[in-house]
C-alpha cells in the first residue's frame, strides 16, 4: 500500500463533537476529529468485510471553535427487552422522568480532509485497486450506508472529493493524549467483536474492550495518525 497514494475524502459539517473519555458525564470534544470518528466516516460511506480503513491523517481546512450547549438526555439505555418488560407489566416509559441536564463542549463550523488506506484482511483475494475505485465513485456521487456522522449522530457530516484547493489552518500545537481507537480482546471463546454495515445490519459479539491512545500533534492544520498504532493490533 506505500506505493498508492492515499485516499481522500473531504467531510465538514456544522457541529461535530469528537468527546474525551477521561470526561465521565459532561462531554467535552477533542479539538480535532479522532482516527477512529474518521473510520465511522470512511465506514459509513464504504465498508466491506474484505479489508480495513487505516487512517493516514486529517487536515483541519477551519479554525477550531468552540460551543457550549445544554441538552437533556436520559440516564438509562432503552432497550428491546425494556420495552417488552413494560407491555407484559402494562406500564410504560415517561421520558420526564428520567431527564438529566448536561453540558456539551463541542466544535462548531469544521471541515477536514481525511487520508487512509485500504487494508486487505488474510481471506481477500481481490486487488485492492478494485475497492479503491469504488470509494472514489461512491464519494463522487455522495453514496454511502448511512449517513456519516461527526462523533455524535446528531451532528451530520457532508462530504464529497477534493478538488486540490483545500488549505490547512496555520496551527501547530501539541494535543496531548488521543484515542486512537478500542481494541478488542478475544474472549473465553476466541470471539472478537465485530462490527460492520451488512445487508443484516450491525453485528456485535461481546470482547473486552481496550482503549488505545497516541501523542496527537497538530503541525500545520495536519495532524498524522502514528503508523505503528496499527501493528500489532486489530484497532
Amino acid at each position: 500500500m506505500d506505493n498508492e497514494p492515499p485516499l481522500e475524502v473531504k467531510v465538514w459539517g456544522e457541529f461535530a463533537c469528537f468527546t474525551r473519555p477521561e470526561f465521565g458525564v459532561e462531554r467535552v470534544s477533542y479539538e480535532v476529529m479522532t482516527p477512529s470518528a474518521a473510520r465511522g466516516v470512511l465506514e459509513a460511506i464504504f465498508w466491506k468485510p474484505e479489508f480495513r480503513w487505516l487512517v493516514r491523517e486529517i487536515e483541519v481546512l477551519r479554525p477550531i471553535r468552540h460551543f457550549s450547549i445544554l441538552r437533556n438526555e436520559m440516564n438509562s439505555l432503552q432497550s428491546d427487552r425494556s420495552a417488552r418488560g413494560w407491555e407484559a407489566n402494562g406500564g410504560g416509559y415517561y421520558a420526564d422522568d428520567d431527564r438529566a441536564q448536561r453540558h456539551t463542549l463541542c466544535l462548531r463550523d469544521v471541515a477536514y480532509v481525511i487520508r487512509a488506506d485500504i487494508a486487505l484482511k488474510p481471506h481477500s483475494t481481490d486487488n485492492p485497486a478494485k475497492y479503491r475505485d469504488q470509494f472514489r465513485r461512491r464519494v463522487k456521487r455522495g453514496q454511502c450506508f448511512n449517513q456519516p456522522y461527526l462523533g455524535t449522530r446528531e451532528f451530520s457530516a457532508f462530504f464529497g472529493p477534493t478538488d486540490g484547493g483545500e488549505q490547512a489552518i496555520d496551527v501547530t500545537d501539541d494535543l496531548g493524549l488521543m484515542l486512537f481507537d478500542v481494541d478488542f480482546e478475544p474472549d473465553e471463546k476466541g470471539r472478537v467483536s465485530y462490527a460492520g454495515h451488512g445487508s443484516q445490519g450491525r453485528t456485535i459479539v461481546k470482547a473486552n474492550a481496550q482503549p488505545k491512545f497516541f501523542q496527537a500533534r497538530l503541525a500545520k492544520g495536519v495532524m498524522k495518525v502514528p503508523r505503528e498504532m496499527y501493528e500489532g493490533g486489530r484497532a
